[in-house]
């Protein structure tokens, strides 16, 4: 390496000439500076103010700032980044991420954003060259950087195969999931190449469990790199088989004995059907709304981790007395409760209900439904029980409660930015 450096400056035609310079002379002028700066610091020197210059200016006051989540598409030629990032800085809009994805002839860029209140964002990217902007508001979780989110999912899908469904929607946002089986699709998973399938807003992907799983946003088409993230959860999925916490709680009864609370999935098929044989028609009724020949016939469903979660209630014997289930129902969560009829009125079943509704808080759930009858009192007092805000619809006999689990949000006006940026 040539021990000559050079710098760069601009002459007056705009050119960069090469300027060659001495460390030496350099390192000399660095230590006069620095002097100088040492003599203001300590004081041999008055305050600025005092010299007749103008007093400092004060501190600009604090403008309140909302996080957005923002996505638009730029040519994918030089400066065309430059100009959107110029449109912003202009509004005093703090960009805390960017992600590009290339698409041809555009660009797809992800933003999080920290915009002063009353901004209007769609203006700022519309006059820095974006198109086909969406945009929603982001908290204080979008600012994790993203291998990180990255390895935090996928820490989660190895611990339990319930989890796949809910770390797919955290990845890509609101979207509907659905493991759709085999016949759906004529040829079954076979239908689908082994690298799955991406078509706009919809991805489709081979199902570990079999069948084919399904991932619609209908508002936003998804990029390749969030398909290949997807897919590479799927796969770390499949990889690692079933899977399942097996941790339990003992449970103290009402009126004496005790029974062990635990995680639940297709290997307790059969004892499943076996309390089922034990149950009598009026509590398979009351659970399944049809005909009580068909109940065990929803097991397999019910139990499998990809459709959602199932604690079960077990004897110190081995029985297993109670079954309840959360289920990612697209959008929705539902709370599903069967109790053998020995073992009613004794508290299992509400104690199942609060611990399926914290696992519903936790998976980040708006609101959680159970469907069952009017005359199912049991199910309508352990609702109540949880203390939540419900809401109550019923139409030939069938009730549906509603509990919300986060309160609502605060009226407010919509800014400008997030009426125009919103499909």
């Amino acid at each position: 390496m040539s021990r000559d450096m050079f710098d760069v400056t601009n002459d007056r035609d705009g050119g960069r000439t090469p300027r060659r310079w001495n460390p030496l002379a350099r390192a000399a002028r660095c230590g006069e500076a620095l002097h100088a700066w040492r003599t203001r610091r300590h004081g041999h020197a008055p305050p600025a103010h005092d010299t007749g210059g103008a007093p400092p200016s004060p501190e600009p006051a604090a403008v309140e700032s909302v996080l957005w989540r923002m996505r638009t598409t730029v040519r994918d030629e030089p400066g065309a980044l430059a100009a959107l990032c110029t449109a912003l800085a202009e509004r005093r809009v703090d960009i805390l991420s960017l992600q590009t994805h290339p698409l041809g002839a555009h660009t797809v860029d992800e933003f999080l954003l920290r915009v002063p209140a009353g901004t209007d964002l769609a203006a700022a990217v519309a006059a820095g060259g974006g198109t086909d902007t969406w945009a929603e508001r982001a908290d204080a979780h979008d600012l994790v950087d993203g291998p990180t989110r990255m390895l935090g999912l996928a820490a989660r899908t190895a611990t339990d195969a319930a989890e796949l469904p809910l770390v797919l929607r955290q990845l890509l946002g609101r979207c509907t999931i659905r493991s759709q089986p085999a016949t759906a699709f004529g040829g079954g998973a076979a239908a689908v190449p082994p690298e799955g399938v991406l078509e706009n807003t919809v991805i489709r992907l081979r199902d570990p469990e079999g069948g084919v799983l399904t991932v619609e946003r209908p508002y936003l088409p998804f990029t390749p790199t969030e398909f290949a993230r997807a897919r590479a959860l799927v796969e770390l999925d499949a990889r690692l088989g079933p899977r399942m916490p097996r941790g339990r709680d003992v449970l103290t009864l009402s009126e004496g004995g005790h029974v062990s609370l635990r995680r639940a999935d297709t290997a307790d098929l059969d004892a499943a059907r076996a309390m089922h044989e034990r149950c009598s028609a009026e509590t398979l009724r009351r659970r399944y709304h049809g005909p009580v020949g068909d109940a065990s016939r929803y097991l397999n469903h019910l139990l499998s981790p990809r459709f959602g979660r199932t604690l079960a209630a077990q004897t110190p014997s081995g029985d297993v007395v109670a079954l309840g289930h959360l289920l990612w129902d697209g959008d929705e969560t539902e709370v599903a409760l069967i109790v053998e009829d020995a073992w009613q009125r004794r508290g299992i079943g509400a104690e199942l209900l609060s611990r399926l509704v914290g696992m519903a808080v936790e998976a980040g759930c708006a609101h959680v439904y159970a469907v069952t009858q009017a005359s199912n009192t049991g199910m309508v007092a352990a609702m109540r029980g949880l203390g939540l805000p419900l809401d109550y619809q019923i139409e030939e006999g069938t009730l549906v409660i509603t509990a919300r689990l986060t309160p609502a949000p605060a009226a407010r006006t919509p800014e400008a930015g997030e009426r125009a940026a919103r499909p």
